[in-house]
């Protein structure tokens, strides 16, 4: 089964924006057939499609002004115009990503189309990354750099009364001089805040508090994420005895994972790594934990994931089963926690090869 289909827009899908890199906000069918690549867009969209090499099927061809005088309601219409679409192209069976939408998949199905649904396809496409979007992938990382930088400076600094919200207004400042947006819910975690997961943090940052700052800059151009994290002492302040030994920890953990990642490892094994030097100090890890156990202190999450068109992507890092692949770009993420005081974290993107891996954050890691 070599045909497969997409139904969306770039603009909101991945897998749509992989195949066709345009800011196109319709809903169309894309279409992959015996070497054709065509897809049901308007009149208004076709030279977009066009310049990638892709067809763009004539609406007005499949009957798209019979079908409105019809008096058919619009979905109904594109509905049609689909199936229209792919029994022209000679479809009869076809692979299509988890979120196909059900209506057309029902329609399509009705008239005897073959669908199966086949996710790890469509991932497949993306975890290879082009030149284009390591491209993209690097510039978001260099603005990331340089958020992290401001913000570094803000808490060390500590003016008096600066708040989470003003670190992150600033480090998005950055962002957007880089070409990158940088999301309102980015984290500058502080004290007891940063032990909560992905609380984003606020209000004013305490002298010698502990400060997550985990931040995940877009590239305009790509559309492709980067995502770093660092954890420092507010006001230059001797870190507290718990945190700097969970820095060492984390540490640890950050510098032996990346020494364990090449293509042909498994995302587990990876994984297991970092929780070495957790386990060994007594810290808890979702490994080590009892069965059914909620965790949500020590070293309570995943080692990592993919990054691309989407900031969460395949690879997972945990302890489920997926093998790296060169190409991957993935993020390296330990850390740990208590509820009391807050917590470290460290994160590093790197880009999986054949024989390692290539560290793409270039920011120290200094409390």
């Amino acid at each position: 089964m070599t045909s497969l289909l997409i139904y969306g827009a770039p603009e909101g899908s991945p897998d749509l924006f992989h195949a066709i890199p345009e800011g196109i906000i319709d809903p169309f069918l894309y279409v992959e057939a015996d070497g054709t690549r065509a897809a049901t867009v308007s009149i208004l969209d076709k030279h977009k499609v066009e310049a990638h090499g892709i067809d763009a099927i004539d609406l007005f061809e499949l009957g798209v002004d019979e079908l409105l005088d019809s008096g058919m309601a619009r979905e109904q219409v594109e509905l049609e115009l689909s199936l229209r679409a792919v029994q022209r192209l000679g479809v009869t069976s076809a692979l299509v990503p988890s979120e196909f939408p059900v209506g057309l998949a029902d329609h399509l199905r009705a008239a005897g189309i073959e669908l199966v649904v086949d996710q790890q396809a469509f991932v497949a496409r993306r975890r290879v990354k082009t030149d284009e979007q390591i491209a993209g992938i690097r510039r978001a990382q260099a603005a990331a750099d340089a958020a992290m930088a401001v913000g570094a400076r803000m808490i060390h600094e500590l003016r008096d009364g600066v708040t989470s919200e003003e670190v992150r207004a600033a480090m998005q400042a950055v962002c957007d001089e880089h070409g990158c947006d940088l999301p309102d819910d980015v984290i500058v975690s502080h004290g007891p805040q940063g032990a909560i997961g992905h609380e984003s943090g606020f209000g004013p940052i305490g002298r010698g508090e502990p400060v997550i700052v985990d931040i995940w800059p877009r590239d305009r151009a790509s559309r492709c994420w980067a995502d770093m994290t660092r954890t420092f002492v507010a006001g230059g302040a001797e870190p507290p005895e718990e945190i700097a030994r969970w820095w060492e920890l984390t540490r640890e953990s950050l510098d032996r994972s990346f020494a364990a990642v090449r293509a042909g490892v498994d995302g587990r094994e990876v994984y297991g790594v970092s929780c070495e030097p957790f386990e060994a100090a007594g810290e808890p890890t979702q490994r080590s934990k009892p069965a059914g156990e909620k965790l949500d202190e020590g070293y309570y999450h995943s080692l990592g994931h993919g990054v691309g068109l989407e900031v969460h992507e395949r690879p997972g890092l945990g302890r489920t089963p997926d093998p790296l692949v060169a190409g991957d770009v993935i993020t390296l993420e330990p850390g740990c926690y208590r509820k009391d005081i807050g917590g470290v974290r460290l994160e590093d993107m790197v880009l999986v090869t054949e024989d390692g891996a290539e560290r793409l954050t270039d920011f120290p890691y200094d409390l």
